[in-house]
């Protein structure tokens, strides 16, 4: 018996965690964590432990199909690339390329082929709409430390002495993160734990929980800072020497007393103060920000400039256990110039663009208007590789009317999605253990100056075809040869790894388990804003029409700001918390039963106090109701939320959280919409339910 065993990372998520792959007889029958990468050091959270069931899953997508008449029909990828060549040229013909959309469900920041082919292709068609899940996820915390710092310093928090958790939960969404957090604890290099949650997360129980309401988070911040500012406890000599418009930031946050703030959050006056104080004494000190809590509201880009604000002040930058700049790895490029400007350029042009920087996507949340009302010009074509959006973008009920109203959809994927099945064609993807590449995230997600090659563990499941190839093929029938020169996936990664120092020969045999690209320094005063100073106040965003510095924005529907609306929908909601079994929509889908005994359906969190006031009862099925929508829940009823909220995941074709929430409005900066603080009520529903 051939037995091999492969270090190699998984792309479950984009911490992209070190895993060990064992292989017999070309079979993978075991996944374990790779002890020496530095991010995970052995550890798997329940989706890596999954791997072998979830890769050879049944529910596979084998061979390309055909929607007919009759239901899906099996065809040939000869055929699958010929039907879309043809389609998608016939509507560059008729209505030019910009009507034709790519997304792609990842900018590449853990799967670099995906993306980076897609906008290959996007460049060569002509089309500037390359549309991503970057239009309300990582993409508004990206911009806001871009425009403070002028780059993008990361989180290093098992180096800090205090942390201050913001709408996170590690123990499910930053699993191997939080393991170095709790050791740091352990070994008492940790001394002080914040937690701002609506809900008591287990790492509360290490230090403070501050219960706030849902959308105030920068208003906290602004109430922390005044504080701070006010007691003279900023760090004098690193504002003086690094930062511009203190003075105005100082008269900004006069307004912002605990007291006023205190009415604003529900956080306690005196709970405020505390915490201020034990952050900007307690050095060094890291602000842990969740992935898309803070981002999705109407004011999210203004909620991730007060946490860079912060950390400037209490002068946490470039300092071990702070926010730290690093090296990001120079790979090969694959995009060709842009001749037009993407959907949303024009309502949201700092997306797009500032300080000569341009991003390679649209704002996708104007996709529905300009496939259905051809706003501010039609799209008529899709092609989707890697991503759910007819679940995962709000309004999933809009979203779905215009895929239906394409003239043409192709999607890649693994599985049937709600996506794939609103397609026309649907072509078998690889999953990451079917095909090679480069892991080089850790630069952006963990502060971790690091790169490795992904190996391939075993051969393609069926039919499928890495995303590389997919695009190479496609453009090869649009008469893109030349752009198109790659043979083979050693010949890809060699291209990405040329401008890095690194080689695909170090990468597999001197050191399969990855190698450090660069040093991390910790240099404090190189910073690219046009004052060359981490800017507090910013000169581009007043500009431009936006605050310069932030201030607290209620979400467009609360009990504050609607009261009327509110009597009729008392309860606030906040989407998409999330559960280690699963991320985003993947690993829902694809019948992993492992997985399904810990986490078989979606629950709707609330305080036992919330649930009774309602006459709902622990397991009820429950009616949860937005302006937007409606869906149907089971109850989970827990006192570690505060009453008076309701907690839902998103990802569940099922109980999907994007039928209650919408396109509009958006943040002014970002075009983000509002997932994590609405309004709804809620009531007994009669039903069993069934998961997804």
């Amino acid at each position: 018996m051939a037995r091999e065993v492969i270090k190699s990372d998984c792309i479950m998520c984009i911490n992209s965690c070190g895993i060990e792959a064992t292989v017999e007889d070309g079979k993978l029958v075991k996944v374990q964590g790779m002890k020496e990468h530095p991010i995970s050091e052995g550890v798997l959270c329940p989706r890596g432990e999954a791997l072998v069931e979830w890769v050879y899953s049944p529910d596979r997508l084998q061979y390309p199909m055909k929607k007919s008449d009759t239901g899906w029909k099996k065809i040939s990828w000869d055929e699958a690339l010929d039907t879309t060549a043809e389609k998608i040229t016939e509507i560059k013909n008729k209505y030019g390329a910009r009507a034709l959309a790519v997304y792609t469900g990842s900018m590449g920041t853990e799967n670099i082929e995906l993306a980076a082919f897609a906008q290959r292709f996007r460049g060569v068609y002509g089309t500037p709409n390359l549309l991503s899940v970057e239009g309300n996820c990582f993409r508004s915390r990206i911009m806001a430390r871009q425009m403070t710092f002028g780059g993008y310093p990361i989180e290093e928090p098992w180096n800090a002495k205090c942390i201050l958790v913001i709408g996170t939960n590690v123990d499910n969404s930053k699993v191997t993160v939080g393991a170095k957090i709790y050791k740091a604890i352990e070994e008492g290099r940790m001394t002080q734990v914040i937690v701002v949650d609506p809900k008591r997360i287990p790492l509360a129980d290490k230090g403070i929980h501050i219960k706030i309401r849902p959308g105030t988070d920068t208003a906290l911040c602004l109430g922390m800072l005044n504080v701070i500012i006010s007691e003279g406890l900023e760090d004098k000599e690193f504002v003086e020497k690094y930062c511009m418009g203190f003075d105005r930031l100082a008269e900004h946050v006069k307004r912002y007393s605990p007291q006023k703030v205190s009415e604003v959050t529900w956080v306690a006056a005196e709970d405020i103060r505390k915490i201020a104080r034990i952050f900007a004494t307690t050095k060094p000190a890291c602000i842990v920000p969740g992935t898309c809590s803070i981002d999705q509201h109407i004011n999210g880009f203004q909620g991730n400039r007060i946490h860079a604000i912060m950390m400037a002040v209490t002068g946490n930058v470039d300092v071990p256990g702070g926010w730290v700049s690093i090296p990001f790895i120079r790979l090969g490029d694959l995009r060709l110039t842009e001749i037009s400007d993407p959907i949303g350029t024009n309502e949201h042009p700092l997306f797009r663009r500032f300080w000569g920087r341009t991003s390679p996507y649209g704002q996708q949340m104007l996709f529905a208007d300009a496939v259905l009302k051809g706003e501010p010009y039609p799209i008529k074509g899709l092609i989707c590789t890697g991503g759910n959006p007819a679940v995962t973008l709000p309004d999933s009920a809009r979203i779905r009317e215009a895929m239906k109203a394409l003239d043409f959809m192709m999607v890649a994927e693994l599985f049937m999605t709600d996506t794939a099945k609103l397609a026309d064609i649907v072509v078998p993807a690889c999953s990451f253990l079917e095909k090679a590449g480069v892991g080089y995230v850790y630069g952006v997600t963990n502060c971790i100056p690091y790169a490795m090659v992904r190996k391939q563990v075993i051969k393609p499941i069926g039919e499928s075809w890495p995303d590389w190839k997919i695009w190479t093929e496609l453009g090869k029938r649009m008469g893109y040869d030349e752009f198109f020169p790659w043979k083979t996936e050693e010949e890809v990664i060699d291209f990405f790894l040329k401008p890095s120092g690194l080689t695909r020969e170090q990468l597999t045999k001197e050191h399969p388990e990855g190698a450090y690209y660069a040093q991390k320094k910790y240099i404090q005063g190189r910073y690219a804003t046009p004052s060359r100073k981490i800017e507090l106040y910013s000169e581009t965003l007043a500009e431009n029409g936006y605050d310069p510095i932030p201030h607290h924005v209620e979400p467009s529907k609360s009990p504050v700001s609607t009261p009327e609306l509110f009597e009729k929908y008392p309860v606030i909601l906040t989407t998409g918390s999330r559960v280690p079994e699963f991320t985003h929509t993947q690993l829902r889908v694809g019948g992993v039963k492992s997985l399904r005994k810990t986490a078989p359906e979606p629950l709707g969190e609330m305080n036992p106090e919330t649930a009774k006031k309602y006459g709902i009862s622990d397991g009820d099925m429950m009616t949860v109701e937005t302006i937007k929508g409606r869906i149907r829940i089971k109850a989970k009823t827990t006192s570690d939320l505060i009453p008076g909220i309701l907690s839902i995941p998103h990802g569940w074709s099922n109980a999907n959280s994007n039928e209650l929430t919408e396109l509009e409005p958006r943040d002014p900066v970002t075009g983000y919409t509002e997932m994590k603080a609405l309004l709804c009520r809620i009531s007994k529903a009669e039903g069993v339910s069934k998961a997804a």
